[in-house]
């Protein structure tokens, strides 16, 4: 997994932990534009992270799985190396939840106008939505629930000002997302 501070590295990361996933982490330096060079540029073209090599399975090709975006290689890692999503009903409600967390949400929680605009409304339907004592789909913590629940946990950490008193379900989500010993520890919170 190349990886770097502060990206969404950390989404298949905090998965990788709580699933008990192997990985080995190359963090690259973005401020010295590690992600900008030949021999990174020749994984990921776009130079963006992360992005997962899996030396297990090869394309048609016969070169090594390499994924970027943080929900296509949450759903890979899903399917592959946990029994999370076990029907097809399970799979396309999986693929509903990281495509909301990371277009849908990611846009009203980090783009200004869309913050102003559309966070509210988001926001109370979402907290009618989650259960903090059910996953999102199937039996167990999965995917969709890191994909939403790492969206909402950046609250507070970007945002510390934000009165989110109005929203008593997703405060307690993001309360259990930090509490949670594998999320501590992809995000350095000791």
């Amino acid at each position: 997994m190349f990886g770097g501070p502060k990206t969404r590295a950390s989404m298949p990361l905090w998965y990788m932990e709580e699933k008990q996933i192997p990985y080995e982490l190359l963090e690259l330096d973005l401020r010295a534009n590690k992600h900008r060079q030949p021999d990174f540029l020749a994984i990921n073209p776009f130079g963006k992270l992360p992005v997962l090599v899996d030396s297990g399975v090869l394309t048609p090709g016969g070169e090594l799985l390499t994924l970027f975006e943080s929900g296509a290689i949450l759903l890979h890692l899903a399917e592959r190396y946990t029994d999370d999503i076990s029907t097809a009903a399970e799979k396309a409600l999986t693929n509903q939840w990281l495509l909301f967390a990371n277009s849908t949400l990611s846009i009203a929680l980090f783009v200004p106008t869309s913050r102003e605009r559309d966070f509210p409304r988001l926001m109370a339907v979402l907290d009618q939505q989650l259960d903090p004592d059910r996953p999102l789909v199937g039996h167990c913590w999965g995917a969709a629930d890191c994909a939403v629940q790492a969206h909402l946990a950046y609250l507070p950490l970007f945002y510390p000002e934000m009165d989110l008193s109005a929203y008593p379900v997703i405060q307690e989500v993001i309360r259990r997302t930090h509490a949670r010993p594998a999320y501590r520890q992809v995000m350095g919170l000791g």
